[in-house]
């Protein structure tokens, strides 16, 4: 149970920042104070969602793969991951009040998303030893009251 309220706590404030970060950069997109919820509704995505559609993909390309070659398979690699990305960016804009304006608004947010999280994977290990340490602590001031 700890390990899995750490995972999305973590997961969740990284969430919140990348959003900030898309709602800033990006002239099609409106984040605001709904990147609270959509980075809930994002967590949730990543954690379940994304990993559901990712292996249904792979499994769907894996019956053709013998038919390419290896650039090409990249290449088939590449799509899904970001085809799983504008499906959970969808997501993300139908059920919170993020905005996504034009073709760029949905286009360009997946990519950096998948950025995001790339680099999510890179410093993983230690956000979550520290939210561990924050759970742990609050953990201990509850017991003593």
């Amino acid at each position: 149970m700890k390990k899995a309220i750490v995972r999305f706590g973590s997961l969740y404030v990284f969430n919140v920042v990348v959003l900030l970060l898309i709602g800033l950069l990006l002239r099609g997109v409106s984040v605001g104070w709904h990147a609270f919820w959509a980075a809930i509704i994002l967590t949730l995505a990543a954690l379940f969602v994304k990993p559901t559609l990712a292996a249904a993909f792979r499994r769907s390309a894996a019956k053709s793969a013998a038919d390419r070659t290896k650039a090409g398979e990249k290449v088939v690699q590449y799509v899904l991951v970001y085809i799983v990305e504008l499906i959970v960016w969808a997501l993300t804009v139908w059920l919170s009040g993020v905005n996504a304006h034009g073709f760029w608004g949905y286009v360009i947010p997946p990519f950096l998303l998948l950025i995001g999280w790339m680099i999510y994977d890179q410093v993983d290990d230690k956000l979550q030893a520290k939210a561990a340490q924050v759970y742990d602590t609050v953990q201990a001031r509850v017991r003593r009251r």
